[in-house]
């Protein structure tokens, strides 16, 4: 089942339990869904990487506004930005552990024969493509990082 298909019938799940909060985050990873198969002029169907891509962004969005509203003491948005993220969480693959990210990045190091901090780059590009929706681009920058300079 594709996850515009899944979304459409927790769509009408949200509608039929009265669900205003979760019936309002659903609608908008839908448009974000329409949005992206709209700008792919002819191919119907997004694959499940762009589908995860579009989630970890909208996630992201999410946590960062929550944040911001946090610090501008606005906790009734915050709390709905943070629902909001809870809610597109429950679509986005499983993430990985900071130890698990630690191993796979420790792999990707070995792989590309990495020595020291100049070779961040090289570590980057192959991490970020196999770690995708795994884990967040920062947390995997830090750690390599740290693993580089060690």
């Amino acid at each position: 089942m594709s996850l515009k298909q899944q979304i459409d019938g927790d769509i009408k799940k949200a509608m039929l339990a009265k669900n205003k909060e979760e019936l309002e985050a659903l609608r908008s990873i839908k448009s974000m869904i329409l949005l992206a198969e709209t700008e792919k002029a002819g191919s119907d169907e997004l694959t499940s990487d762009t589908e995860n891509k579009l989630l970890m962004k909208a996630a992201k969005q999410r946590k960062e506004s929550a944040d911001i509203f946090v610090q501008q003491n606005r906790k009734d948005l915050a709390d709905r930005e943070m629902f909001q993220f809870e809610v597109i969480s429950r679509y986005l693959p499983k993430q990985l552990s900071e130890d698990q990210v630690k191993d796979a990045l420790k792999a990707i190091i070995a792989e590309v024969g990495a020595k020291g901090p100049q070779d961040m780059g090289k570590v980057m590009g192959v991490a970020t493509k196999k770690l995708a929706g795994q884990a967040e681009g920062k947390t995997i920058s830090e750690l390599v990082k740290r693993l580089l300079t060690s």
